[in-house]
């Protein structure tokens, strides 16, 4: 089987409850507090997640949009990535959450679902070790280099090294652990906000990365597995300019999702180097990254999992 970076097929969650969540808020300082109604909040953040979608389906992608469930209210429930990643060779991770109000978004009548149509062989449930207050928040946490089997890690709260190790043991991974801090010095709660790998580019944020045997392990890496390096720079980082992925249509067609306050940050030479191989497409989703504090990225949770109909 030929390695893919980017997914066959996205999974999406519609919201029924978006808005500001206080109890993420402490770990995530790209959340800001809005000033407008939240009933207000919801309905643009629903409108924007359903632009989103039929954004995409007119560039043929794959998608399975699922709808969420009424009760808990689930204010971050857009934000897929965080608790599951799916696998090529039919491994399913569930993955331990931070905060207890978003533990209800693991869903396994979604699992029971897309079985109709990918080839599920096994689901790894991480979920118990909340218990013991160590998580990790799925591709939120850990950027997969799917064809050269590695992992990046920021350390964070919701990101514990142990279960990064873990998580690589199961899928035969190597692990690339780092520190990454933003301009005050808090850690950055998730990975996938400050770096992007691709298939042929990854992006990062080296000014968050305070190490310089941190960064050299970065660049070394990459330099190993043939990417082209784009350094952002924290204000391109806090516009989600890191928090990119690449997906495929269902002719094969490499395009790369990003938000538009991301591409709007972006210099001409940065859009270059991005686009030489893939489309791109920007989306406007100004309430969800604000409210949020998570952006295209974060929606999607990408499906590696065998076609049934192929095995």
């Amino acid at each position: 089987m030929k390695l893919q970076q980017a997914p066959h097929c996205i999974v999406m969650v519609q919201p029924k409850a978006f808005g500001y969540n206080a109890a993420t808020a402490d770990s995530n300082s790209f959340q800001i507090m809005p000033a407008d109604d939240p009933k207000e909040i919801q309905k643009k953040g629903l409108e924007e997640f359903n632009a989103m979608v039929a954004l995409l389906e007119s560039f043929d992608i794959d998608i399975r949009v699922f709808q969420d469930t009424t009760s808990p209210p689930k204010p971050d429930v857009l934000f897929t990535n965080n608790w599951v990643s799916f696998h090529e060779d039919g491994k399913v991770i569930l993955y331990p959450m931070m905060a207890e109000s978003r533990r209800q978004e693991r869903r396994t009548d979604i699992l029971d679902q897309l079985r109709n149509d990918f080839d599920i062989q096994e689901v790894i449930d991480l979920s118990e070790e909340e218990k013991n207050n160590r998580f990790l928040e799925g591709t939120g946490s850990l950027v997969f280099d799917y064809v050269n089997r590695k992992a990046y890690a920021c350390r964070s709260p919701r990101t514990n090294d142990e279960l990064v190790e873990k998580v690589c043991k199961v899928l035969h991974y190597k692990p690339v652990l780092f520190d990454a801090v933003d301009q005050r010095g808090k850690a950055i709660y998730h990975t996938n906000v400050l770096m992007f790998v691709g298939s042929k580019v990854a992006v990062v944020c080296l000014d968050a990365i305070r190490s310089e045997s941190d960064q050299d392990i970065l660049l070394d890496s990459f330099l190993e597995t043939g990417h082209k390096v784009v350094a952002i720079s924290f204000e391109q980082m806090n516009a989600f300019a890191g928090n990119m992925i690449e997906v495929k249509s269902r002719s094969g067609e490499p395009i790369l999702l990003l938000s538009k306050s991301a591409f709007n940050s972006l210099l001409p030479g940065q859009v270059d180097a991005l686009s030489r191989h893939t489309e791109m497409i920007p989306i406007p989703i100004d309430t969800i990254e604000r409210c949020g504090g998570g952006s295209v990225r974060c929606m999607v949770a990408g499906i590696y999992l065998p076609l049934r109909n192929s095995i």
